[in-house]
């Protein structure tokens, strides 16, 4: 007779109970979610038990798909612009040998530089050269860096041309993208959407989908700008934009006022990247504004600027437009501050946000915007439900005709297999999705055949005159092997497709993968049990199966 440890009855009893209690929550999905959505609202859904749903899709639950493509390019050019600031301020220092200096402008993707003495050129390479340190050429917070020993530098003639290595392109393209995709990330999060999906897609574009995000409209305002703040010294204001600029001035425009224009330094006094946090709040007047605090070496450059500067206009530059452009009245020790302009209450919301979630290295470009609404959604959880009833109605059907208790023993065991599954995809945070309902019902059909295996192993002993017990016990033994190699080379093929596939096919490889290894579980260990415990309890001398 079989021999039960109270060991595994404990084990088993303890899954079974926890993978109910991680479920339950999806079959109320709708109460435990608006408890999710609002947390200060009363809810008829205990406190107690747990309330982690699974994760819906697109596709499902509808939203908003985005995909954006990241102009790498910028972020080049912008480096080559911080590069001839640095040498021309050392060149300049020798031009009784190498004559005047001026930069040829040319797509971005290099820097030329002329030289007026021709003869010299070997030394004014040598100057630059000099550059060639350790020492970084840039340093930003989401940009990267680039180190100056790996620029490419050769000369013809009166001309010196500075290059990126291909290899050091692929570096800053890779990380402008990482840092992209956690800015964007960020952003989203700040809105308080759940469940967002952000990922790269080939080498410069990110794919954002949002389930639950009825417009489009919000997730423009919060993606497709850049936020790069920075915070410069303003040499001269005019009502034209035809200033005398200098090689480090630049000329930006004002954001209240379309006809006046401001000359500023190129080298910003400090930037966005330095800030701390950002919050909307109201100025003096009561008008909406955002107040700001930096970190401890940017709050003493702006302290020390503030103070050698009183009386001064101070720009506040966000996406080269001056948002604002206060008069310094006063030392502002402290590293905080307050950005006032024509701001609604939604705005100083949105730019605390972009502020806080900090500035993209590079401008993005929406190429595709879709919005799915919940209706689809729904059609496709009531189909995909349809499909499991029908599908599970069939499998239970045959199993009862075929083995008669045998089979409800089984399909006791594929009930208890769908609620692992679910309570796994709840655990794990894993976002179900239209072909994740297709991998789930695929389950449904594979849970049984590791007891169809079992099953016909032990018809084959009884026809050999074994002992009850005997064939229960050998027909497992014998439909082991089978059962672990049909589940091991599904499963290579479940892992392949989640690796190696996006979107879609990873949702199906997450349910099958899952759905192996409850397979197997309630096949060898809960169906096993059931048995057991009939045998042990009604001793049957004919075994029907």
């Amino acid at each position: 007779m079989p021999q039960l440890s109270f060991f595994r009855i404990f084990f088993i009893a303890i899954v079974c109970f926890s993978s109910l209690l991680f479920a339950s929550p999806n079959f109320f999905y709708s109460t435990v979610d608006r408890k999710l959505n609002n947390p200060t609202q009363t809810s008829s859904w205990p406190d107690f038990l747990p309330s982690t749903l699974v994760k819906l899709g697109l596709d499902l639950r509808g939203g908003v798909y985005m995909l954006l493509e990241v102009k790498t390019d910028d972020v080049i050019r912008e480096k080559f612009d911080f590069l001839w600031t640095d040498i021309r301020s050392s060149l300049v220092k020798k031009r009784k040998e190498i004559g005047s200096i001026r930069r040829i402008d040319t797509s971005g993707d290099q820097l030329k530089i002329e030289v007026g003495n021709s003869e010299n050129i070997d030394f004014a390479i040598k100057e630059i050269e000099k550059l060639n340190s350790s020492t970084e050429l840039f340093s930003s917070k989401w940009s990267g860096s680039v180190q100056r020993d790996i620029l490419n530098i050769s000369s013809l003639e009166n001309m010196i041309t500075i290059t990126f290595s291909d290899e050091q392109k692929r570096t800053l393209e890779k990380q402008v993208i990482e840092q992209s995709l956690e800015i964007i990330r960020r952003r989203v999060d700040e809105t308080g959407t759940r469940e967002p999906t952000i990922q790269r897609q080939g080498r410069k574009r990110v794919l954002v989908q949002v389930p639950g995000l009825g417009s489009s409209e919000e997730l423009i305002a919060l993606l497709g700008k850049t936020a790069k703040l920075t915070f410069n010294e303003v040499v001269s204001i005019d009502s034209s934009s035809n200033f005398p600029t200098k090689f480090d001035e630049i000329v930006v425009g004002s954001e209240q006022n379309s006809d006046l224009f401001y000359l500023l330094k190129k080298r910003p006094v400090v930037s966005g990247e330095n800030l701390t946090n950002a919050q909307p709040s109201f100025d003096e007047n009561g008008l909406p504004a955002v107040s700001f605090n930096f970190n401890p070496s940017a709050a003493l450059k702006f302290g020390n600027y503030t103070k050698d500067n009183i009386g001064s206009p101070f720009a506040i530059v966000l996406d080269d437009v001056v948002i604002s452009a206060p008069t310094i009245r006063s030392h502002i020790p402290g590293g905080s501050g307050i950005i006032t302009g024509n701001f609604s209450v939604d705005e100083s919301n949105r730019l605390a946000i972009l502020l806080r979630s900090g500035a993209l290295p590079a401008e993005i470009e929406v190429l595709e915007l879709r919005t799915i609404g919940p209706e689809l959604g729904r059609d496709s959880i009531n189909a995909g439900k349809l499909a499991a009833l029908v599908g599970g109605l069939l499998v239970l059907t045959f199993m009862w005709l075929s083995y008669g208790l045998f089979g409800i023993f089984a399909n006791v065991a594929l009930m208890l297999n769908i609620i692992l599954v679910m309570a796994l995809l709840s655990i794990l945070g894993a976002t179900l999705t239209l072909p994740g309902i297709a991998g789930i019902v695929l389950t449904i059909g594979m849970a049984v055949d590791a007891n169809v295996l079992v099953f016909e192993r032990i018809k084959e002993e009884i026809k050999k005159n074994s002992t009850i017990y005997n064939s229960i016990k050998i027909g497992y033994e014998k439909a082991l092997s089978s059962i672990v190699d049909a589940n091991v080379t599904t499963m290579i093929a479940a892992i392949i497709l989640f690796f190696f596939g996006s979107g879609p096919i990873k949702g199906f490889s997450v349910t099958l993968g899952l759905g192996i290894i409850t397979s197997v579980f309630t096949a060898l260990l809960i169906t096993r049990l059931f048995i057991d415990l009939y045998m042990l309890f009604y001793k049957p001398k004919v075994l029907r199966v």
